[in-house]
């Protein structure tokens, strides 16, 4: 059984042995605090959403690489409960340069991981083939999905620049002696046209193909036990068919994710309808299919609207019976004024984000307890 209580009771989640749950996680081998990570979120999702922030803890608005600080923190006395970081940085540099970042992630996770936090990771994969970074800029970026494939050109490149990434999987053990948790959510807003892997210059077929191999060589091969796999397109669909349009199959993927920032406010346009049979799309198919649906970006930039935490965000993801298991908005520039997507002291929406931090619906870091355990509780 299962019993969800307000945030700010300490009343028993008791969770049944993982092996009695029918959520479909794809590895098999998955390590026994990611499997009880899997199912602790799906459990949350039923009746709470956690708050995440990308890049939480590694900078801010104005500040950067300091112990235990967040801006999320600073205005509710918690740390986001998902924290966000990049694998941008694990190719496209120097080997020094890459072995650097990874310790510097690495502290990263496993600070998060002995919290009690949970890490989500996205990839801004630099184009293994071109220049161009990860965006695609015309005249100098290449189509590389085709070449990054089983037999393409390019093939064992992406094959070392994937055991980059197993080495770092393998490497995040906490003082417990436990490899921490990850969730990791490759080639994001892929059906749009600003990144190299988008729908414009990738096929579906070979969309799929490496998809399926990233998945597979990763966990098959080099043996990475501790990843939870997310698909996570923009918000460019409008039905479970166009939103399924690439997607790889129920063996290569653990949660469904949308990008959303379009009905969230930008350039001043709302349009919560929009977004609500978005979301209820999402959470549809993970309900069909036993695997986890989250909002994996969103945010209002500068958060010019005093309300946008209760009014907008909180009201669209109440307004359906939705079964999210985490919201993450994008993170704050150290050095840009206006380049920052959740509050810090003094910004004009802090009022409303500390009601919003206090909605029994909202879960934070610090309403969080053994969220790796099978016995889970809020705090």
């Amino acid at each position: 059984m299962n019993i969800f209580t307000n945030k700010k009771n300490a009343l028993l989640i008791v969770l049944m042995t993982a092996g009695h749950f029918l959520f479909a996680q794809i590895d098999k081998k998955a390590t026994k605090e990611t499997e009880n990570l899997y199912n602790n979120l799906k459990l949350i999702s039923k009746e709470h959403i956690l708050f995440g922030h990308q890049h939480a803890m590694e900078y801010g608005h104005g500040w950067s690489n300091e112990s235990d600080r967040s801006d999320v923190k600073s205005v509710t006395g918690s740390h986001p409960a998902v924290v966000g970081i990049d694998f941008s940085d694990f190719s496209g540099q120097s080997k020094e340069n890459i072995e650097k970042e990874k310790e510097r992630l690495k502290k990263n996770v496993i600070d998060t991981y002995e919290r009690g936090g949970i890490t989500t990771v996205s990839w801004h994969f630099k184009n293994p083939a071109s220049e161009g970074g990860f965006y695609w800029k015309d005249g100098i970026s290449t189509a590389s999905m085709a070449l990054i494939k089983p037999d393409g050109s390019h093939h064992q490149q992406y094959k070392e620049i994937l055991k980059t990434i197993a080495d770092f999987a393998h490497s995040v053990k906490a003082k417990d002696g436990k490899l921490a948790p990850m969730i990791f959510r490759p080639y994001h807003e892929f059906d749009g046209d600003w990144f190299w892997w988008g729908k414009k210059y990738t096929s579906r077929e070979d969309f799929i193909a490496v998809w399926q191999f990233t998945v597979t060589y990763l966990r098959d091969t080099l043996g990475v036990h501790n990843f939870i796999y997310a698909f996570s397109p923009d918000n460019r669909f409008n039905s479970e068919e166009e939103y399924l349009e690439r997607y790889p199959g129920d063996d290569y993927v653990d949660l469904f994710g949308m990008d959303d920032y379009g009905d969230f406010g930008r350039d001043g346009k709302y349009d919560p309808e929009a977004a609500k049979k978005k979301l209820k799309i999402i959470s549809d198919i993970a309900i069909k299919k036993k695997k986890l649906a989250a909002f994996t970006e969103t945010g209002l930039e500068s958060i010019p609207n005093a309300t946008w935490w209760t009014e907008i965000l909180l009201k669209t993801l109440q307004s359906e019976k939705l079964e999210l298991a985490y919201v993450l908005v994008w993170r704050n520039d150290i050095k840009s004024p206006t380049h920052y997507y959740a509050p810090f002291p003094g910004q004009v929406s802090v009022p409303d984000f500390i009601k919003f931090y206090e909605n029994s619906y909202i879960l934070f870091e610090k309403d969080l307890k053994n969220i790796y355990q099978n016995k889970f509780r809020l705090r």
